[in-house]
C-alpha cells in the first residue's frame, strides 16, 4: 500500500490555508466580549500557526504564550483557543519524543489554569465539580491531540524505514544481478576462449597438412584447404560473439562440455529426458550455451522445486536448437534466495548467440525454462 503524502509545495498550501481558515473567525473578535484586547490575543496565538510545521516547537512557545496572556487578560472563552491542541499536535508531529511531552505537560497544567479562570469568568464559583468538568474537557482534547500527533510521527518513521529499505534491497539485488552478470561474461570469455583456441589450432594443423601434402597430392591439399576455410569462419562467427566481454583469469585446460555430455546431467528415475544424437554436428559455443542452460535448470529444480519432483528435459536440434527443462515442483511458490542469478546467466549466454529464453511458473503448476539458440 503506497502512503499518501503531500509533496513540499502542497504543504505549504495546507498549512496556509488551516492557519487561514482558523484566522478569518477571529477577525470579527472586537464585536463581542473580548473587544480589542481579545483581538490582540486571537492574533499571537494564531498567526504562528502559518510555521508551525518547519518551527513548532517556537509556534508552539508562542501560541503557549498567548494562551497564558488569554488567561490574564479575557475572562472567557475565545475561537483562537483552536490553535493550542494544534500547536501540541504539530510539536508532537514534527518535534522530538521530549518536546512532544514537555507540550503534552504544558497542555495540562494549562487546562487546569483555563478550568479556573472560566469558571470564575461566568460568575460561577469555584466549585470541584465544574472545574473537574472544565479540566478533563481540555485534557481530553491537549490528549488527543499529541496521540495523534505522535501516531503520525510514529507512522511517518516507520514508511520512511520501509522506503529506505526497500530501495537499500532493491539497490542491493541490481548490485547482486550486475556481478553476476559480469562473472557469467568473464565465463563465457573463458569458454569461447577455448572454442575459438580450439578451431585456430586446427587451422594450424590442417594448414602444416596441406603444405606438405600440396607437392604430392593437390587433392588432399585442396580438401583441407575447405576444412581450414570452414574452420577459420566458424572460429570468426565465435570470435564476433565474444566481443565485448570481458575476460578476467586464464581459461582452464579442461574441454568445454557439448552435447555428448547431456547425458551426465540427466542421470535419475525422476528425470524424463529427450535429447539429440551426441555426434549432432552444431557450432561449439552453441553446444555449450546448451549444456550450461540445462545445468542451470537441472541445478534451480534441486534447490527450489521442492523434493519428489518429477522433471522432463526435452533438447531437439533442427534448424534452432531448442531447450526445454520443465518441473512440477512450487513454481512460483519457491523461495526465491538469490534474487533471479541463474537466469541472469542463461540470459546472458543465449543473448550472445541471438537467441531467446523465457522462464517462469508453469500454469498447471512448477517451473518450466525454454530457449531457443539460432544455427
Amino acid at each position: 500500500m503506497t502512503s499518501w503524502r503531500l509533496d513540499p509545495r502542497g504543504e505549504r498550501w495546507f498549512d496556509a490555508a488551516l492557519a487561514t481558515c482558523l484566522l478569518l473567525p477571529a477577525l470579527g473578535t472586537p464585536l463581542v466580549e473580548a473587544g480589542w484586547v481579545g483581538l490582540a490575543v486571537s492574533l499571537v496565538q494564531l498567526v504562528p500557526l502559518y510555521w508551525r510545521r518547519h518551527h513548532p516547537v517556537a509556534v508552539f512557545a508562542v501560541v503557549a504564550l498567548g494562551s497564558a496572556a488569554q488567561a490574564l487578560l479575557v475572562e472567557t472563552p475565545l475561537w483562537s483557543q483552536v490553535a493550542f491542541p494544534v500547536a501540541v499536535y504539530s510539536v508532537a508531529r514534527f518535534a522530538s519524543t521530549a518536546a512532544g511531552l514537555t507540550a503534552l505537560g504544558v497542555g495540562l497544567a494549562g487546562a487546569l489554569v483555563a478550568a479556573l479562570r472560566w469558571v470564575h469568568g461566568f460568575g460561577g464559583e469555584l466549585a470541584a465539580d465544574p472545574v473537574v468538568a472544565y479540566t478533563v474537557t481540555i485534557a481530553t482534547i491537549v490528549v488527543t491531540a499529541w496521540a495523534l500527533g505522535a501516531l503520525a510521527r510514529t507512522r511517518r518513521a516507520y514508511v520512511d524505514a520501509l522506503v529506505e529499505r526497500g530501495e537499500r534491497i532493491e539497490r542491493e539485488a541490481a548490485q547482486q544481478v550486475a556481478l553476476a552478470a559480469s562473472d557469467e561474461r568473464a565465463r563465457i570469455a573463458r569458454e569461447m576462449h577455448d572454442v575459438v583456441a580450439h578451431g585456430l589450432s586446427t587451422i594450424v594443423v590442417q594448414a602444416d597438412g596441406a603444405r606438405y601434402a600440396a607437392r604430392q597430392d593437390p587433392e588432399v591439399a585442396a580438401t583441407a584447404l575447405e576444412t581450414i576455410a570452414a574452420t577459420g569462419r566458424e572460429s570468426l562467427t565465435e570470435m564476433r560473439r565474444m566481443l565485448g566481454l570481458l575476460r578476467t583469469g586464464d581459461a582452464g585446460l579442461r574441454p568445454q562440455p557439448g552435447l555428448a555430455d547431456l547425458a551426465g546431467l540427466v542421470v535419475g528415475d525422476d528425470i524424463d529426458a529427450r535429447l539429440p544424437d551426441p555426434a549432432t554436428a552444431v557450432p561449439d559455443g552453441v553446444a555449450l550455451t546448451t549444456y550450461r542452460i540445462v545445468q542451470e535448470a537441472l541445478t534451480n529444480v534441486r534447490r527450489h522445486a521442492g523434493p519428489g519432483v518429477a522433471v522432463r528435459v526435452d533438447v531437439t536440434v533442427e534448424d534452432t536448437v531448442t531447450v526445454l527443462v520443465e518441473d512440477d515442483g512450487r513454481g512460483a511458490a519457491a523461495p526465491d534466495d538469490g534474487h533471479g542469478l541463474g537466469l541472469a546467466g542463461m540470459r546472458e549466454r543465449v543473448a550472445v548467440h541471438g537467441g531467446t529464453l523465457e522462464a517462469g511458473p508453469r500454469p498447471g503448476g512448477g517451473w518450466c525454462v525454454a530457449a531457443r539458440l539460432p544455427l
